[in-house]
């Protein structure tokens, strides 16, 4: 499966996976461009938009995922269901994201928020969007220009064009289990994979079948994304020689998983899908079966 997009016309070769601060810093000024701060801690979630009311880049505007990025929880929903298209669309609108423009996504320094817009924008038809490498931290240390308070609001207007076969249900997962052909990824941490540590959720282990990718091998000790090359070497040893389409990323809650399919794109391997609904959601049906160790 690949991703199926509009082609944006742009005055300039858009961005589509990373983009460095250095790249970020020639873009500013010139139209159409909007950055969007995603800065969120799970644990605290008025942390990220206290931090980009104290500084950001400027321009950028700030997208919580609990409010912007998800809906609201259900009785059998994940901890971060996606949005109804059209209103995504809305939001995407208020942003400043229209039609034709580039978006750049960052978070404090990982990927592992910002990987969440960049997923939806491809899944509702943009290609021109781009995580930044090193996050808000890489542009700090670069000597990228800071500002605080909110920035000036301006609309555009977003079409979605949603691709389908970009994410699956539960009853999609399971059903791709009982055919075997494919290959569930978790990216959460290996002790909360092995179901020794949860602190998150309320059972603790793992859906039978799937293989534990922890989303931070994506990136090197300098909290950058490895090369391209080199995410391509470790992502063909996880393949062990399966198409890249067969790729199931999940997570806790379909955030992080979006970190696979983001290097997954940049070392040049389209094609994986996302279980939107993760952990989080497979284990509210307490008949659906749970794997530990």
């Amino acid at each position: 499966m690949k991703f199926t997009h509009r082609r944006v016309k742009l005055r300039f070769m858009p961005f589509k996976t990373l983009i460095d601060a250095d790249s970020l810093r020639g873009l500013l000024g010139k139209l159409p461009l909007a950055i969007v701060d995603c800065r969120f801690n799970l644990m605290n979630p008025a942390e990220g938009l206290a931090a980009y009311l104290k500084g950001h880049i400027p321009g950028a505007r700030y997208a919580d995922l609990n409010r912007d990025l998800s809906a609201p929880v259900t009785a059998h929903s994940g901890r971060h269901p996606l949005p109804a298209p059209q209103t995504f669309a809305a939001r995407l609108g208020e942003l400043g994201v229209g039609d034709d423009t580039q978006v750049v996504a960052y978070d404090e320094a990982n990927a592992s928020m910002a990987a969440r817009l960049w997923w939806m924008l491809r899944w509702v038809g943009h290609d021109a969007v781009a995580v930044l490498d090193g996050g808000f931290k890489a542009w700090v240390t670069a000597g990228g220009a800071v500002e605080s308070g909110e920035a000036a609001a301006r609309s555009a207007h977003f079409t979605p064009r949603v691709d389908p076969r970009a994410v699956l249900s539960t009853a999609d997962l399971e059903r791709a289990l009982q055919a075997g052909t494919d290959l569930l990824v978790d990216a959460r941490a290996p002790e909360r994979f092995a179901g020794s540590v949860e602190s998150i959720d309320p059972v603790a282990g793992h859906v039978p079948g799937a293989v534990n990718h922890p989303f931070n091998a994506n990136l090197g000790a300098d909290g950058h994304f490895l090369p391209a090359a080199e995410l391509e070497r470790r992502w063909r040893e996880r393949l062990a020689g399966k198409n890249p389409q067969a790729v199931i990323a999940m997570c806790g809650s379909g955030v992080t998983a979006c970190h696979h399919l983001l290097s997954l794109e940049a070392a040049g391997i389209p094609g994986g899908r996302l279980y939107a609904g993760s952990w989080s959601e497979w284990i509210r049906d307490p008949r659906r079966p749970v794997a530990r160790g």
